[in-house]
């Protein structure tokens, strides 16, 4: 395949925005004031299935002829690209297979399965979800749609920041998550024709810091599993062709502390009533740690999912809001206010 590019995220645009939901950029006065600028935020929470996630695997899915799409169709994930593989499947009519891990969210899970997707597990700890993904295509023909490494899902995430840009064309810096690389290497592609330059930050868990260590050494680096509450994100590698355009177009990479991504749940609530799971927080916590490494002027932040279950999502919110107090935790402590 050709260099991707932000005509491949423009094409994708054209493919899907009649089968995708076009979510709102949320603003907020009073956080606006308290980062002494302004900050817009990308509701990808309210994205059909619940997370960007189904931009992508619209876009792959409809690039496949009819005929492989009758076959079938499988792919990996830890539940968003699951819920958006099986909502893209029943749209185009192809049976499809998710692999999940044992351990996802019940409100993912249940998600794919309402689809009517079949869904095959695997521990994450020890078991090589690529290589079942592998042997179920080979054994029963199935195509497979990645959750990150294709160049027409990567296309698709992108079309999150296009529509951002096309509404907000002031934007000097957008802040996306980083897990398999999709949607920042997307973000990426959709920012880089964009005159005055537009600063894309990516936002990893310290402990799943597997992009930020490869782009570190120039070449993709394998971490141990990691343990984190942003389960959407706990990728070991990077994938090569996100890899690829990261290297080549990412600003920045800003990793965070646990504590602080539940800090940024809590603030996206506050102040905006967006809902954000873990790995959706992510990048506003980003911009919590190092809002003074931005460029000035107004920036994004795409809040990429929000599919948590109600009881960790209140554990969560209430673990934040008891840690404002605490003096090892002020940066987090400081925006809930």
């Amino acid at each position: 395949m050709s260099l991707l590019t932000s005509h491949d995220v423009l094409a994708a645009a054209d493919r899907i925005h009649h089968l995708i939901a076009r979510t709102p950029l949320l603003s907020s006065p009073a956080a606006d004031e308290v980062f002494g600028r302004q900050v817009v935020v990308k509701a990808e929470n309210l994205q059909l299935t619940g997370s960007f996630k189904a931009r992508g695997a619209l876009n792959a899915v409809a690039a496949l002829s009819p005929a492989a799409r009758g076959k079938g169709i499988v792919g990996a994930s830890s539940g968003n690209h699951a819920q958006a593989l099986a909502l893209a499947a029943r749209h185009f009519g192809a049976p499809a297979t998710v692999v999940i891990p044992d351990d996802a969210p019940t409100t993912k899970v249940e998600g794919v399965r309402a689809l009517g997707a079949r869904i095959v597990t695997y521990d994450r700890a020890s078991g090589r979800r690529d290589q079942i993904v592998h042997r179920l295509s080979r054994e029963q023909g199935l195509s497979v749609v990645p959750s990150a490494d294709s160049h027409p899902v990567i296309a698709g995430a992108g079309t999150a920041a296009w529509e951002m840009l096309r509404e907000r064309p002031d934007l000097v810096a957008i802040l996306v998550p980083v897990g398999g690389g999709g949607l920042a290497a997307g973000t990426c592609l959709a920012a880089s024709h964009r005159t005055p330059a537009v600063s894309v930050i990516g936002v990893e868990p310290e402990t799943a810091d597997d992009t930020r260590r490869s782009l570190t050494t120039g070449r993709r680096v394998r971490i141990p599993a990691p343990v984190t509450i942003a389960d959407g994100l706990g990728h070991t590698q990077p994938g090569a062709l996100t890899f690829d355009v990261l290297h080549r177009l990412i600003s920045d990479i800003v990793t965070v502390p646990e504590e602080l991504i539940a800090g940024a749940m809590a603030f996206l609530w506050r102040h905006y009533r967006a809902a954000a799971e873990p790995s959706g927080a992510v990048a506003f916590a980003g911009l919590m740690a190092a809002a003074d490494r931005l460029p000035p002027g107004p920036v994004g932040v795409i809040l990429s999912g929000g599919n948590v279950d109600w009881t960790r999502y209140r554990t969560l919110l209430d673990t934040a809001m008891t840690r404002k107090d605490n003096p090892a935790h002020a940066p987090a402590a400081a925006l809930l206010h």
